[in-house]
């Protein structure tokens, strides 16, 4: 099953795009790209709206708060900015990390966040006194992606050795999820710190994130797509190997997933259909990042364009 693009931006940047992410409401995209450039634009007709200036280097992520009104970013600069989207000012800089930041996750409605880093530490953040609440893991290895999921109860996730900062909303009971380059998939504790577990891979983690309140899945380098169950992770509930291409984003999508490798493939697994749906369009052009607004998909991709895939029809 092929979906072609129902519409393409080609004019928000003029280089490869290497993030991309659309507000809660689904009105308005920001993205990031190696043309130094980091953009608000409208998510309907891919209109600029906002430039958002003031990282040194290239900006590797952003996404929205779930306001849909501030965006976080992270850069190689080693830092991490919030920003309004309606004035395009940076409202806070948050700097700590020693390399450059690779993945940020929000934590419940964004007054804590998380950031990984190739200088191998995840920080969780506090966004009203733009300080470093701890380093959550150490882990000497390039952090490539994280994500955060609420934990189910049947899940221990261990208790924190010290009291927890009050600065700390929304931690407890969340797991934190690394994805590393030294081929390790680390799992702990947002609020205790604590080990749930480490998985080894075949390659390095590039991506990951959580289905459910157990299950996740992350990407590796050489094209392994694994699922995986918290509740015992030593076995993968499957591995999915289309390609050996890097896994380059992963994200739920309704009943399913959403993945892009770095071949150009794109593809939506659903679990009650026994079928992909290929999202074409990016030919042999690595697809770096996905994001959805209820039907909809987005996808950004090296060859400088922002794809468009209207799933109503199906």
């Amino acid at each position: 099953m092929f979906l072609a693009p129902y519409t393409t931006f080609s004019r928000i940047h003029a280089k490869s795009i290497t993030c991309l992410d659309i507000s809660s409401g689904g009105g308005l995209g920001v993205s990031s790209s190696t043309d130094g450039t980091m953009k608000i634009w409208q998510a309907s007709n891919g209109e600029l709206r906002r430039v958002l200036e003031g990282h040194v280097f290239d900006v590797n992520c952003c996404r929205f708060f779930p306001s849909g009104l501030v965006v976080l970013s992270g850069g190689m600069d080693a830092q991490l900015k919030i920003w309004s989207a309606e004035d395009a000012s940076c409202v806070v800089t948050f700097k700590g990390h020693k390399g450059g930041i690779l993945d940020t996750a929000i934590v419940d409605r964004g007054r804590n966040v998380v950031s990984g880093s190739r200088d191998g530490t995840a920080r969780l953040w506090d966004c009203g006194r733009s300080a470093c609440l701890g380093v959550i893991a150490d882990c000497g290895s390039s952090i490539n992606g994280v994500a955060v999921g609420a934990a189910d109860n049947s899940i221990n996730l261990g208790s924190p050795e010290q009291t927890p900062s009050e600065r700390e909303i929304g931690t407890e009971s969340k797991m934190l999820l690394l994805a590393r380059e030294d081929k390790k998939l680390q799992c702990l504790g947002l609020q205790s710190r604590q080990p749930v577990f480490l998985f080894v891979g075949s390659d390095a983690f590039n991506c990951c994130t959580f289905l459910s309140g157990f299950l996740l899945l992350a990407g590796t380098q050489d094209g392994n797509i694994y699922q995986l169950d918290v509740r015992s992770p030593r076995t993968p509930v499957q591995v999915i190997h289309r390609s050996g291409a890097p896994v380059l984003s992963l994200l739920s999508f309704r009943d399913g997933f959403v993945a892009s490798q770095g071949d150009g493939s794109c593809f939506i697994v659903q679990q009650d259909l026994d079928y992909l749906i290929e999202l074409t369009g990016a030919d042999s052009d690595p697809v770096y990042k996905v994001a959805t607004w209820e039907k909809q998909i987005y996808t950004c991709c090296r060859d400088g364009l922002v794809r468009r895939y209207q799933l109503s029809d199906l």
